[in-house]
């Protein structure tokens, strides 16, 4: 199995270029951010010409996430974040998918800092890491994939003294996306490429993409169920230097899970989300 994560930045804008990588790259599970187009909008039926099932919270004019299922239809488990019923901006999607349970995630920027976006930034964050340890506790295969807007260590950025006043790059998320990772979690890119300067996302600004000068804020977590079945991770970096491209890269992970064929109606899919997380 196949997952990636890319925060396409406009779904409708990118829809080629998506499209031009599904076909190449053949993903079975798509975690994609800041779509930008309301669930009306979103290009579900080019998505759906193309072999892949879609779930869709959509938002305009910033925000929106999506998941899509190649062959099949994503059985959705939440379309929101615990926490904070008041919380209306689309950021979190959560679905089933051949047995494992698929999170995209599209973490707030919280720029500029220090202000009201970072309080919020730092809020979700918390709610985030509560419903994380639910979903690890719960023993299930599960994959957290998205823009986590966070860059964890100053190896993931061509310079960090660039960048000090980011809210990317502030102590407080840092010290959240650590505590994420001490529930257990993996960060598969990591782990397959330890010493390697993988970017995910590089701003449209200052040729930044011309100059290799890149964070990698795109992450896919895998519980332990799913993290010992790891076979590879990567960024598919070539899709920055296109015409029209997102300023965010694909990262993808591959696992050895078995890829279920077709469609199945919803009361055959065999793994179900625990009572707890609902």
């Amino acid at each position: 199995m196949k997952l990636a994560t890319w925060n396409v930045n406009d779904v409708v804008k990118r829809l080629p270029l998506l499209l031009e990588w599904l076909d190449e790259a053949k993903p079975d599970v798509v975690a994609l951010q800041e779509t930008k187009a309301t669930d009306a909008e979103f290009p579900r039926a080019a998505i759906e010409a193309a072999g892949y099932g879609a779930l869709v919270a959509g938002s305009r004019p910033w925000n929106g996430v999506a998941l899509l299922a190649r062959g099949a239809e994503p059985v959705e488990i939440r379309r929101a974040l615990p926490g904070d019923a008041a919380d209306t901006q689309r950021r979190y999607l959560e679905a089933a998918v051949a047995g494992v349970i698929v999170s995209s995630i599209y973490l707030p920027n919280g720029n500029p800092q220090p202000g009201p976006k970072f309080a919020y930034k730092l809020a979700w964050f918390e709610r985030l890491l509560a419903h994380a340890a639910l979903l690890m506790s719960s023993g299930h295969p599960v994959v957290l994939a998205g823009d986590f807007n966070v860059v964890p260590t100053d190896a993931d950025i061509y310079s960090p003294a660039s960048w000090l006043d980011n809210a990317l790059l502030q102590t407080e998320p840092r010290d959240a996306f650590a505590r994420l990772l001490a529930q257990g979690w993996v960060d598969t890119i990591r782990v397959r490429h330890p010493a390697e300067r993988l970017y995910t996302f590089w701003d449209y600004r200052r040729n930044r993409w011309q100059r290799d000068a890149g964070l990698r804020i795109d992450h896919l977590l895998a519980s332990p169920a799913m993290a010992e079945r790891l076979r590879d991770a990567g960024v598919d970096r070539e899709l920055r230097g296109k015409q029209g491209a997102s300023d965010h890269a694909p990262a993808w992970a591959t696992f050895d899970v078995a890829r279920r064929r077709g469609a199945p109606p919803r009361s055959r899919i065999e793994v179900r989300p625990p009572e707890r997380l609902h």
